[in-house]
């Protein structure tokens, strides 16, 4: 009868509990044979709401785009451009707030992925179902299906809520949920203790496929209360963290921005003191903040992560965040899958066994896997192709290779009946005809399932001794089996226990999955250059240990977690503190995978993890880096990554953390580049300010804002693309906890660069004052006969803090390296950037509209010459001092 009455007094939070009895199911959720009625389901729909997985309240737009503009970086762009614009320079004001607002724009697409992710997820469930409501089966669209709802399944339906089966039975596709690629047999029946709930044999999920059979379900949770809309809210609640280099930018960002105020306040009040002008001593200040803004590290940053991303991706490894790049760099650990990733995810027919049977003629194997063909549902499409389950497609194309091949058509005219796989006996009958007057009993399964109907004298221990040696190997192991039958026992054939028994073993055969041929290699090269393999999969923890030792993963130490969801976090945290030790993390959970990305990230970890169904979503979301399959992936598992791979395979990530390393060492390359430019810009202002003015100010705010925004950013971005140095992936990752930039850096660049640029160029200021008579306090203000020889001083600070970037971008081409290893030419970009930088700076000397809005002059030759030979002093210097370095390591 179809229920008319009162719905049940449930609300969205108590929900039934879809293991109980089904009568008591039923009366719970108050749903006959019939169904419910059209009433009761729209009164329910009002309580429980669609069925859809609902997204949260969207963060305001405005607020992330004014939280990335009060960026600390974005803070000091915005000092530079008002001190642009003060300076009546509005093109640079202008060029500067278009870098403020690009980056800005930039991230705040990074921010939206996570609601991406959710959306994607809705994609999973059906527009319409097939649902029993007042004893008819209807259409109705998906989103109005409500707990009670007694639906229809068919082969190829997607389901479109979680259900308890009533009748009848299919096979279902869970990979979306579990990572399993082979569908799993689902039927109507009492659950099984000691079960999780995707494991249990009558229960089916949203988003989830019927590939083969029929059923009847009872539905007992929509919406955000099934296991879809479970991921989801996960994936929700996992915000993404920002990257080491964000971090660590965003500290250097507050680092120099109080320095650069300190210190001008600092000056301010010298100035005043020593009785500077109030206006000269203002202007002293503005110059001093601006020359230590560094305003094109941003953007440099920026552009030289982007032109990592477009590498990667030439590798095979889309990147969606920039910062991913370089987080790739300091990768520790990689948590990987197993299927796909490691291995072809193509199983195939890898071994048999036979035992003796003198009085069976011709080849045992054939026999063997001939009658594993036979027993199987495997149909051939139009285009020859076999379509259904992975392993019995594995087993007839095994049968062709032994010279034993199958025809679909021939094998279902010859059978007689098909007992289809038990999950509980874990076996698969078919009774075909056999000789003349004759039929034939193949039963196929689980070995210990089969072995046990053997009849007597079979045997039965050498096989399972034989099945262990394969199961050891990686190996999903089968046992095949035969009866014979007199014809007329056709009557007793539709009982299953009558034709399963008193059977006589053909052997066994072993499907593999193997192993990509580019794994192994790839895995040593993880371990060559300091990285942690673990394997995180929902597949059996033998097959996935065999897989993990073929490729060498767990060399020295290999540790099998069966059943990970039963792992508690102390115990977690006691083998993640194991050194050397790699772990497969077996028959794995979404709540799983995200526990473990949880734990090494507690233990300041930069975690890697792969992924490709819905249920990686949360884990791949709050994985530092998250990699998706390209091929296999769902779009959930893409939208959530912040890589991925076009490949599936396991080597590109390793290429992808050795480019990010190299991205990341080239980031370290033009810091040191930007900031040695810091000291002969602040040096110039010092000298003016301690000499209370009796030294005329060497270098302009304008010629500042020049070299910061116009000679250097090529440069700076060409190191962006250097060649990695040698040994770039033998060395351990670095520590999380390390800096972008560091002390050796900051005493590279401020004091050996920046102190060797500093003397050279205010060699150039004083030569040329002092050539024309200038003594310390002479006036050379407009109108005085010495401005002119000021203007060309100025200049000549100018062009030679310029030529000393020349020194300092070869300089900075290696960090240990000499010049040598790496070759003078292996950079053409570099050697553009510096013809465009003194081509640049020619037109601000001798171009005289420039001449005007920057206050230069032309330079005489004898100072041209002088300067020229700024750029092997500054890289010679710096070489000695590598030289100097390696030979102290070499013997210390």
């Amino acid at each position: 009868m179809t229920d008319t009455g009162a719905g049940p007094d449930l609300t969205p939070d108590t929900a039934p509990d879809p293991l109980e009895p089904l009568p008591l199911l039923r009366r719970e959720l108050h749903t006959g044979p019939l169904g419910l009625s059209s009433r009761e389901a729209a009164r329910r729909l009002a309580v429980h709401g669609p069925n859809e997985v609902r997204r949260t309240a969207r963060t305001s737009v405005l607020r992330e785009l004014l939280r990335q503009l009060v960026h600390p970086l974005a803070l000091l762009l915005w000092a530079a451009a008002a001190l642009a614009f003060t300076a009546s320079i509005t093109v640079l004001g202008w060029a500067i707030v278009a870098v403020i607002l690009v980056n800005a724009g930039f991230a705040l697409v990074q921010e939206q992925q996570a609601e991406k992710a959710v959306e994607t997820l809705a994609r999973f469930l059906p527009a319409q179902a097939r649902v029993i409501r007042d004893g008819l089966v209807q259409r109705v669209p998906a989103r109005e299906l409500v707990p009670g709802d007694l639906i229809a399944l068919d082969e190829g339906d997607r389901v479109p809520a979680d259900a308890r089966l009533t009748e009848g039975g299919i096979e279902a596709d869970l990979s979306t949920l579990t990572g399993e690629s082979t569908p799993v047999e689902r039927l109507a029946g009492p659950g099984l203790e000691g079960l999780s709930l995707l494991q249990e044999p009558n229960l089916v999920f949203s988003g989830t496929t019927a590939t083969e059979g029929q059923a009847q379900a009872i539905v007992f949770a929509t919406g955000d209360h099934t296991e879809l809309g479970r991921i989801a809210a996960l994936s929700q609640r996992t915000r993404r963290e920002p990257s080491p280099l964000e971090a660590q930018v965003k500290q250097v960002a507050w680092l120099i921005a109080a320095v650069a105020v300190g210190m001008g306040a600092v000056f301010l009040v010298t100035g005043v003191a020593v009785g500077l002008p109030l206006t000269d001593s203002l202007m002293f200040a503005i110059g001093l903040l601006v020359a230590n803004v560094p305003e094109g590290l941003l953007p440099t940053i920026t552009l030289a992560l982007a032109v990592g991303v477009r590498v990667l991706a030439r590798q095979g490894a889309v990147v969606k965040r920039l910062s991913a790049v370089e987080t790739l760099g300091s990768t520790n650990v990689i948590c990987t899958d197993k299927t796909g990733t490691l291995t072809r995810n193509r199983m195939s027919l890898h071994a048999t066994w036979t035992p003796p049977h003198p009085e069976v003629s011709g080849s045992e194997a054939a026999e063997l896997v001939r009658a594993a063909a036979q027993c199987t549902t495997v149909t051939r499409e139009r285009d020859g192709r076999l379509h259904g389950d992975p392993t019995e497609i594995a087993l007839v194309e095994g049968a062709a290779q032994h010279a034993a091949p199958l025809d679909p058509a021939d094998r279902d005219a010859r059978r007689r009946a098909c007992f289809r796989f038990d999950p509980r006996l874990r076996r698969m009958s078919v009774v075909q005809d056999g000789g003349p007057g004759s039929l034939r009993v193949i039963v196929k399964g689980a070995a210990e399932a089969v072995l046990a109907l053997l009849a007597e004298g079979e045997p039965t221990e050498e096989a399972q001794d034989a099945a262990d040696t394969l199961a050891a190997d990686g190996m999903r192991v089968l046992a095949v089996a035969v009866r014979e039958l007199p014809s007329d026992t056709a009557a007793a054939i539709s009982q299953r226990q009558v034709v399963e028994r008193d059977l006589h073993l053909l052997g066994l055969v072993g499907l593999y999955d193997p192993p990509r041929p580019e794994v192994a290699a790839a895995v040593r090269r993880c371990h060559e250059a300091g990285l942690t393999v673990h394997i995180v999969t929902g597949d059996n923890g033998a097959t996935a240990a065999a897989v993990a030792r073929a490729v060498g993963i767990g060399t020295s130490n290999l540790q099998v977690i069966a059943q990970s969801e039963a792992i508690d976090d102390h115990e977690l945290d006691h083998l993640l503190r194991q050194d050397g030790t790699e772990i497969v993390f077996a028959r794995s959970s979404p709540e799983t995978k995200l526990k473990v990305a949880d734990a090494l990230r507690a233990h300041g970890q930069i975690v890697a993890m792969t992924g490709d169904g819905v249920n990686d979503a949360p884990a791949l979301h709050r994985a530092h880096i998250g990699v998706a399959m390209g091929l296999s992936g769902t779009d959930v598992a893409r939208e959530a990554s912040t890589m991925v791979l076009t490949d599936d395979n396991f080597a590109t990530i390793v290429t992808a953390i050795e480019s990010g390393r190299r991205v990341y060492d080239n980031v370290r390359k033009f810091i040191v580049y930007i900031f040695a430019h810091l000291t002969p810009e602040v040096v110039p202002f010092l000298v003016f300010a301690l000499s209370a003015g009796a030294v005329p100010l060497p270098l302009t705010v304008l010629q500042i804002l020049a070299i910061d925004l116009g000679t250097e950013t090529l440069p700076a971005l060409a190191l962006g693309r250097e060649r990695a140095e040698p040994g770039v992936m033998s060395r351990p990752p670095r520590p999380s906890s390390q800096s972008v930039i560091n002390k050796d850096m900051l005493v590279r660049s401020w004091g050996w660069l920046g102190t060797v640029s500093a003397v050279l160029v205010m060699t150039a200021f004083f030569y040329v004052l002092w050539r024309a008579g200038w003594h310390p306090g002479d006036p050379t203000g407009p109108g005085a006969s010495l401005h002119h020889a000021y203007l060309t001083a100025t200049t000549a600070t100018f062009a030679g803090i310029v030529t000393c970037q020349v020194g300092t971008a070869i300089a900075a081409r290696t960090d240990h390296a000499a010049l040598r290893d790496i070759g003078f030419f292996s950079n053409p970009l570099l050697l553009a950037g510096i013809a465009f930088e003194l081509a640049f700076t020619a037109a601000l000397v001798y171009a005289p509209p420039l001449q005007n809005l920057f206050g230069t002059a032309a330079l005489p030759l004898d100072v041209v010459l002088l300067i020229a030979v700024f750029p092997p002093l500054v890289w010679g210097t710096d070489e000695i001092r590598r030289w100097v370095r390696r030979r102290h390591h070499r013997y210390s």
